[in-house]
This record gives C-alpha cells, structure tokens and sequence, in this order.
C-alpha cells in the first residue's frame, strides 16, 4: 500500500444501452472499496468524448449497442483505460480478448464474479500493492439479478425465487408470485447466484436452499412442487443441507 496507507481508487465509467443493467453495475460498484463511479452514458459515441475530455481508469462495456458497437469503441480507445465486457452474449468473448480486455461477464452478473474481475483490475494497475479488504460476496438476504425476457431485462429479487427449472434452451424461474421463462443456460444462471442461497441439486432444477419445507430420500419438497436429488449432485447437497441443520 502507498506510504499514505489510502487506497488508490480506480474511477469507472460505464457504457451501456440498457437502464436496469446499468442500475446493478452501479450497485456493484458502490460496494467495492477501491472504485469510483465517475460516470455513465447510454451513447459510446458520446462516452468516446466523455472520456477523451475526462479519462478513467476502468470502463464498463456492453458490446450490443446502436450508432458504435463495443469492439469499434475498442478500436477508438486504443488501450488508454482498462475495459471488462459485460454482455449478454457469450460469441462476443473472442473479440473481446484480442483487445486485451480484463474480463468478459455474461449477463446476469452476480456480484462475486464482478469483484473477481475488478479485483484483477486492481491489480493490473497496482501491482505492488494490497488489496484492500473484500466485502462481503455473500450477504445471506437480499439483492437481486436481471434475466433477459425476450426483448427486456427484467429485475428477479434473490429473495423471492423458490426454484429454477431447466426447459431444454429456456430456464423457468419460479417465483412466490410468478414464473419468469428467460433463454440462457442453466450453468450460467447458477454462476450469477451465490452459492451460500442456491444449489444444483439436479441437472434440470436449482433450488434456494432457505425455501426447502422438507427432504424425503431423494425428494425435496418447496411448498406443492417436489424436485428430485440427482444422483450427481446428492453427496454435495446433503452435505450442503447437514451444515445448515448444524
């Protein structure tokens, strides 16, 4: 750490065409220590000469956007800021690496798999330093993902969701209200939620671990719903179901 024992910040700017997704980049962001928000812009032409007047350490890109896409702006900032991908399309990762991104996110982002990549970040630009202390990845209530429903991304509170069950390409969200269908794949959903809440306990289901009523052999059962235990996943879930009894 400097001599002055202050933590040296990295200040962010974030592009990105869509609201909600910028609202939890935000979030994350003002979780972590050692960044700073120092902006937001929907537009990358404008965010191009944003950052031309007032550069940043670390910038935040989609790569789906309308007039300039996130490679081209790539291409424009030749190198001058540090850049993480966050998109919700995996065939773009590629693209991305030849430009010596530090990370690429899928969406949803969970908020352990942003501090891994903002924490290479930092130590990209800090190389001789400590990294200040880790908050806390994993809060035992509250928070929230967005999933993309055909056209819109739409907010999931963690809180609500009972289980998550594979339909071929869909995902079907179970929620105390309602049932959110969304088309990713199940290895993704279970990356952005924390694994102190959730777990595989089959190849086609995912549960939240505090809306379990009760397990009969293999069989779990959330409210009417019974979900069985794979094979595959049983040692870990009993294991997983022991240490929360204890």
């Amino acid at each position: 750490m400097s001599p002055t024992n202050e933590i040296r910040m990295l200040n962010c700017l974030v592009i990105d065409d869509e609201p909600l997704a910028i609202k939890l980049l935000e979030d994350h962001i003002s979780r972590v220590p050692f960044l700073k928000l120092a902006g937001v812009n929907t537009n990358p032409l404008e965010a191009l000469i944003q950052f031309n007047q007032q550069p940043v350490d670390l910038i935040f890109l989609d790569i789906q956007m309308p007039q300039l896409n996130g490679v081209q702006f790539m291409q424009l900032l030749q190198n001058r800021a540090q850049v993480i991908i966050t998109s919700a399309f995996q065939e773009y990762a590629f693209d991305g690496f030849e430009y010596n991104v530090v990370d690429y996110l899928l969406k949803p982002i969970s908020f352990e798999r942003f501090y891994r990549a903002v924490e290479k970040a930092w130590k990209i630009a800090n190389p001789t330093d400590r990294l200040p202390a880790t908050p806390d990845l994993y809060p035992g209530t509250g928070g929230y993902i967005f999933v993309k429903v055909e056209t819109k991304m739409v907010r999931v509170e963690l809180d609500d969701i009972l289980y998550v069950e594979g339909l071929k390409n869909y995902l079907s969200i179970h929620t105390r209200a309602q049932r959110i269908i969304t088309l990713q794949s199940m290895k993704q959903l279970e990356e952005a939620l924390p694994p102190n809440r959730f777990l595989r306990v089959h190849k086609s289901y995912l549960v939240a671990m505090d809306k379990i009523n009760s397990v009969e052999r293999q069989e779990i059962h959330i409210g009417s719903t019974i979900i069985p235990v794979g094979s595959t996943y049983a040692e870990n879930f009993f294991k997983q179901l022991n240490r929360l009894k204890a």
